[in-house]
């Protein structure tokens, strides 16, 4: 179910990046999110390592990861949440990584509880200009004591 995704049409996985975007932070303007998908297709996924959880060819799920470590992409299908595949691809990737950091908003608590369940920690915080919202910082390592 889950493989490394490398077809060059993204466009299954910016839809799924918009509708999972938009329901995890509805305190941020949709029209955000609209106006960064050429960022997300044209830098973003070109630039990362990304892996699809796929049922029935319809791709559920993706997590991508930059420059070895930066997890910048964990979205899965609102309607497929809380099936085990976001813990499913996130766990692909710390088998293929020593270490691992994200940035998620503050108030999308649901994000903040599943990384810290599953090893992350908070290490910093940031004030994102754009959206005028705060984020953590957070890190996985692999030798990391809980």
């Amino acid at each position: 179910m889950i493989h490394e995704w490398h077809n060059n049409d993204t466009a299954p996985l910016l839809a799924l990046w918009l509708e999972s975007t938009t329901f995890a932070h509805p305190f941020i303007d949709e029209k955000y999110w609209q106006e960064s998908e050429a960022l997300v297709r044209d830098v973003y996924l070109p630039s990362a390592s990304t892996w699809v959880w796929e049922e029935d060819g319809v791709v559920q799920g993706f997590i991508s990861v930059m420059e070895s470590q930066f997890v910048g992409a964990l979205f899965v299908r609102p309607a497929a949440l809380g099936k085990g595949i976001g813990r499913a691809l996130l766990e692909h990737v710390k088998q293929r990584h020593e270490v691992l950091r994200l940035e998620v908003y503050q108030k999308n608590g649901r994000a903040v509880n599943f990384y810290h369940a599953l090893g992350f920690r908070i290490e910093d915080s940031a004030w994102q200009e754009e959206t005028h919202h705060p984020t953590w910082i957070m890190r996985w390592q692999a030798d990391q004591t809980l």
